[in-house]
């Protein structure tokens, strides 16, 4: 087979999320493949923490692939997340595909929120705020439109409150508008989803009302956090894979270190919900979270999912 060279533009005409989501929900019912995690950092002349992952994974007979992605969150002309993938044949070896990193990280990330959210959030959910307006924020909202199709609002907030205001604008098929207040947005939403580089937390746990569902992307070292310790403690935890999360993101590493709550706290990850081996929300009026670390072997079936779909 040759080697095919897959950009950007072509990952965003063949995809969809209704179709990736099922792929992830079908691929989770599998066993897993082999995966590594390799993190790299340095300390920017800005103050920032840059960073290239390595996150190799490998389904022997299938496929094995490798993602090298850097993440510079002081960028200003070029994206912060940049990245290549290799797909190479899990019989021999063989390169099958390049695939542009960057996007298939922004199709790989939302889907596997909308894949959570469609286990956890309320069926009836139908407010969601994004808290955040990079660059994968219209990915999450488009995947969580593509799991509930029926939302009603959609409301966006950034520091920056232009960038907000534009994320806002671009959403198609449901009412958006920019939130200026982060607390009262909050309290009013069914779905919180964050994807933001913080290292202080930004959803406080006594701002979530039943039966919401918190979504915590942005974090990925230790010394990031999106939600306080009264947000973890209040809810029913899951993970997207329990190898890339529980001892290396902060919303999780922190709560744990100081004894807010302990690691059986996590209930599951995604291979345990599609599965059927632990239950995902059991009343409307709990608070689910749902932790994403990301990880070599959610890149591999979006890579899949990419060559299949690209044809």
């Amino acid at each position: 087979m040759a080697m095919r060279f897959i950009d950007a533009r072509q990952v965003a005409q063949a995809c969809d999320y209704p179709g990736l989501v099922a792929h992830l929900r079908a691929a989770h019912r599998q066993p897993p493949a082999a995966v590594e995690r390799i993190l790299m950092q340095q300390r920017s002349g800005a103050g920032a923490d840059d960073a290239v992952l390595v996150w190799p994974a490998w389904q022997p007979g299938q496929h094995l692939g490798v993602k090298v992605v850097t993440m510079f969150p002081g960028n200003r002309t070029v994206p912060a997340v940049q990245g290549v993938y290799l797909l190479f044949g899990g019989n021999d070896g063989s390169p099958q595909a390049v695939i542009d990193g960057t996007e298939l990280t922004y199709w790989k990330t939302a889907a596997d929120s909308a894949l959570g959210a469609d286990l956890l959030a309320r069926p009836d959910a139908r407010k969601l705020l994004m808290v955040g307006a990079g660059a994968l924020a219209p990915h999450l909202i488009r995947a969580y439109q593509a799991i509930r199709p029926r939302l009603r609002q959609v409301r966006v907030w950034n520091r920056s409150a232009d960038k907000a205001r534009a994320v806002a604008g671009a959403v198609n098929g449901t009412p958006a508008a920019m939130a200026s207040d982060l607390e009262a947005a909050v309290r009013q939403a069914d779905i919180v989803c964050c994807a933001t580089g913080s290292h202080a937390p930004l959803v406080h746990g006594d701002w979530l009302r039943p039966g919401t569902h918190l979504d915590l992307i942005g974090g990925f070292t230790p010394a990031m956090r999106e939600a306080d310790d009264a947000a973890v403690r209040r809810a029913r935890i899951f993970v997207d894979s329990r190898w890339f999360t529980v001892d290396h993101v902060g919303d999780l590493t922190q709560p744990i270190a100081s004894g807010a709550i302990t690691r059986d706290a996590v209930r599951g990850d995604l291979f345990d919900l599609c599965g059927g081996r632990v239950a995902g929300r059991t009343t409307d009026d709990e608070i689910t979270l749902f932790k994403s670390g990301g990880g070599a072997h959610l890149d591999l079936m979006t890579a899949q999912y990419i060559a299949r779909a690209v044809g």
